[in-house]
């Protein structure tokens, strides 16, 4: 699909694991030192890093038992943080081919590739069977996808019933237009962003039943401020870090998301949904 294309080109940097690994070499690290920790800043493309994705996937009662579908896992992070931190085998599926590539290389420098699994493909048509997972989240995906119906009908075809789906996702808030770049398009031909209502009917047409709803604007706004500071202080940005994915582009993406959200144009929001 055109569209498709057009997002992983978006998403595409050319040589990622020659930057990780140039900048893990300024920390100090090499591939067998490198730790889940220590790659967090770069493989968690999502609003808050870390402390969100434990907070959002928290909700999830994952396991040791747990076969974990990410939607749109991009590097992998929180694919390699569920595998890590919960014990849980996570199935990642992506558009983007240098991100799959990349992230799989990452989880086996820091000895996860037994647990986690990252495939190229499209989350619209994905290569699994009926029923297979126990739980399944996405980060900062759906707003490159169109389709909400489809893709979430596609979810609840490889989930068993019962099973758990979260979503973080950036959400309209308003009518209003919004400022471009942002991380996620350069411009609105690739900006497929809804509300949370829309997102609900969507989910609910699926089958699913949604038992949480949270707007995580105030804590992404700190987030913004939090690393607008260390910035500054440190004098750039850090040897790992989004600004890598994000390229030249990066500051006026970053300060466009900070306005979008402080003019309550978009937020973040976690949605917990129950399929039936």
């Amino acid at each position: 699909m055109a569209g498709s294309n057009k997002v992983a080109d978006h998403y595409t940097h050319g040589s990622l694991l020659n930057a990780i690994r140039t900048g893990i070499a300024e920390m100090g690290k090499t591939p067998e030192t490198i730790t889940i920790d220590d790659l967090g800043p770069i493989d968690e493309f999502h609003i808050g890093g870390r402390v969100a994705s434990a907070e959002f996937l928290d909700q999830l009662s994952l396991t040791n038992q747990s076969h974990v579908l990410d939607v749109g896992c991009g590097l992998g992070g929180p694919a390699r943080f569920a595998a890590s931190h919960y014990g849980s085998t996570v199935s990642g599926i992506d558009l983007t081919s240098e991100f799959v590539q990349t992230g799989q290389v990452l989880c086996q420098w820091v000895g996860v590739d037994n647990s986690t699994t990252l495939v190229e493909g499209s989350a619209l048509a994905m290569p699994f069977d009926n029923s297979g997972f126990d739980a399944a989240y996405m980060m900062h995906v759906g707003m490159n996808i169109a389709d909400k119906e489809s893709l979430f009908g596609e979810v609840a075809r490889v989930l068993k019933p019962g099973a758990t789906f979260g979503i973080y996702d950036v959400m309209q808030t308003a009518e209003d237009g919004i400022s471009f770049p942002v991380p996620w398009a350069e411009t609105s031909a690739t900006s497929e962003l809804a509300s949370p209502d829309q997102y609900k009917t969507a989910l609910e047409k699926a089958g699913f039943e949604i038992t949480a709803h949270r707007n995580r604007r105030d804590f992404a706004l700190a987030f913004f401020a939090q690393l607008a500071a260390k910035t500054k202080v440190a004098g750039g940005p850090p040897p790992l870090g989004l600004h890598i994915l994000m390229g030249e582009s990066r500051a006026a993406k970053v300060k466009n998301m900070a306005d979008n959200i402080e003019a309550g144009r978009i937020a973040p929001v976690e949605l917990i949904a129950r399929l039936g």
